[in-house]
């Protein structure tokens, strides 16, 4: 089926954006994709493939990609932001002016910008002057891309944008739930990968299944409480976009955090770690952000602090759990 006025435009070619926009162009939009790199662009075009992001699937041949940003945004009626969080501003900056007035924004980003310590929405709010949406929730690309059942939450200020996105990135195996607290949605998808950091830790360390799930449920506290001093609503985070996506990201090998964590665990080095590999962990730029908040609202985040103690001030891992394991008794729930 084709529809009408529905040109959209996805930026950013890493294993996410490539497998919306190719869910997107499945379902008959005309798709342009943004690539950073000039030669995957052409690639794509050429061969049909995401060799770098995504190398086992084949992208639709109405997906057109393209290494010209202005190109890529000039004509959208839809725009898709996928572009790790720290690039978001740098980028958008510079195509503003090219962006129609009456297009619609979506953010597919999860993160927080460091200095200015903005999630992807205010940051492009900010810079465009119109209300962002947000598409957040427990879904590895990979595992989209082979069509394998999915749900994940679409925020809106608008209820009824909201609902128009909603149908068009809802498939039969990708189901979308809508929402309206943006701020939730986006602090329980950038600081799901900090505690996924520290799960990675864990296991990298050999520490079982109980430390995992102790983590995980103290991680989430720690998440709704910073949350709730951002005007989020404490119920979001019991949702996809919150304990979903913490689950998922915490116990998942297909997870970059994770992943990073575990190395870590097992005694590499940081700088090591990331030379490894050319996608984004956006754990270890939102722990530095994290960290942060958590001195701006006064809020007891002790998961995050050991994480950015170990990636920024290299903290042995096992002095971190240890600090952890032996911090002064409390009450499970205080602090809301």
């Amino acid at each position: 089926m084709n529809y009408p006025n529905s040109y959209i435009s996805v930026i950013g070619a890493g294993s996410w954006g490539t497998t919306l926009a190719s869910l997107l162009a499945e379902k008959g939009y005309d798709v342009t994709l943004w690539a950073h790199e000039k030669d995957l662009a052409e690639r794509i075009n050429r061969e049909r493939i995401n060799n770098i992001y995504l190398p086992d699937f084949a992208i639709p041949v109405n997906l057109k990609a393209t290494h010209d940003i202005v190109e890529a945004v000039s004509n959208s009626r839809y725009i898709l932001n996928v572009v790790p969080t720290q690039y978001i501003r740098s980028i958008f900056t510079q195509v503003k002016q090219y962006i129609r007035s009456e297009a619609i924004i979506i953010s597919a980003s999860k993160g927080i910008e460091n200095d200015t310590l903005l999630t992807p929405s205010m940051i492009l709010k900010e810079i465009l002057g119109r209300p962002v949406s947000t598409l957040s929730g427990p879904s590895f690309a990979k595992e989209v891309a082979a069509k394998l059942p999915t749900a994940v939450t679409l925020a809106s200020e608008d209820r009824k944008a909201g609902l128009l996105l909603q149908e068009i990135f809802n498939t039969d195996y990708f189901r979308v739930y809508t929402h309206d607290d943006i701020i939730g949605v986006e602090v329980g998808g950038a600081l799901k990968n900090v505690v996924a950091i520290a799960a990675g830790i864990c296991d990298g360390l050999g520490l079982g299944h109980n430390s995992r799930a102790a983590l995980i449920t103290r991680g989430l506290s720690e998440i709704t409480r910073l949350g709730i001093s951002m005007n989020a609503r404490e119920i979001t985070f019991s949702g996809l976009s919150g304990l979903g996506d913490l689950v998922l990201t915490c116990t998942g090998p297909l997870s970059r955090n994770y992943t990073v964590g575990y190395k870590l665990g097992q005694g590499q080095k940081l700088s090591d770690i990331i030379s490894q590999t050319r996608s984004v962990a956006e754990g270890v730029a939102t722990t530095l952000s994290a960290y942060d908040l958590s001195k701006k609202y006064s809020i007891d985040m002790p998961i995050t602090e050991q994480v950015y103690l170990t990636l920024y001030k290299e903290k042995p891992p096992k002095e971190a759990v240890r600090d952890l394991m032996n911090r002064t008794l409390k009450s499970e729930f205080y602090g809301y």
